[in-house]
């Protein structure tokens, strides 16, 4: 089955107002039709952005969500204030959230339970850390992240998995084409088994471990890699769309 190709910006905590708007109309200016493309800038300039991207192709995300509706929960963001300034996909479970931030497993689900119940894209984020990997454990941390979904979703169309292998985050390092292949590969058979075969040939799966320009193309180009999800190289829009272009 064809998946359109997704690839997400996830802009963690950089620019500026000014530099994050201009960020995003480049990148917005030079969406391709083929390919779907999202920018999560930090929540403070979510409005900026918002209003800078306005009747393009380019889809408004953010990093992360509160799973409470609304109440006494200082320093939080509802999926409700999200959507009211355009929002259409959230990051849940990402590596910096669980490692550094220290978010539990069942906040990262509480989470992505409120963000596709909310009506918006679920980009829930999975992956090993080195030792893990290097300790033969990467399938059973994968398959742990994935039990996180609610059985609540229905919707393949707005459930996308990004797979990001923390070793390769931030560090030079990169999984190789074959490498990402196969977690994909099993992230998909584990769904089929969750839900059915319909509805994981429709589930797009995102690669999230130092992808660039020079090395998108053989990572997107395997069967099961259906997009990335894009750090460092998202905060440039030549390295952003070159990664587009690569599709």
């Amino acid at each position: 089955m064809s998946r359109k190709t997704f690839i997400a910006g996830n802009w963690k905590m950089n620019t500026t107002k000014a530099s994050a708007v201009d960020l995003a109309r480049a990148i917005a200016k030079g969406c391709p039709a083929n390919v779907t493309l999202g920018v999560a800038p930090p929540f403070v300039y979510l409005d900026a952005v918002s209003a800078a991207v306005a009747g393009s192709l380019l889809l408004l995300g953010a990093q992360d969500a509160y799973f409470e509706e609304n109440g006494a929960f200082t320093g939080e963001i509802s999926i409700e204030m999200l959507k009211d300034l355009g929002v259409k996909f959230v990051l849940t479970g990402h590596s910096e959230r669980r490692h550094v931030l220290g978010e539990s497993s069942l906040m990262v689900s509480k989470k992505a339970a409120a963000v596709y119940n909310g009506g918006l894209i679920l980009v829930h984020c999975v992956g090993e850390k080195l030792s893990e990997r290097d300790t033969g454990k990467t399938f059973p941390i994968v398959q742990e992240q994935l039990d996180e979904l609610s059985d609540s979703i229905q919707d393949p169309d707005r459930l996308v998995i990004a797979y990001e292998p923390v070793w390769a985050i931030g560090t030079g390092r990169n999984a190789t084409d074959e490498q990402a292949q196969e977690v994909h590969a099993f992230i998909r058979k584990e769904l089929a088994k969750r839900w059915n075969q319909d509805f994981t040939d429709r589930v797009r799966i995102q690669y999230g471990g130092s992808m660039k320009p020079d090395n998108a193309k053989g990572l997107l180009a395997q069967p099961d890699v259906d997009g990335g999800l894009i750090g460092g190289a998202s905060l440039k829009a030549d390295s952003f769309l070159g990664i587009a272009a690569a599709v």
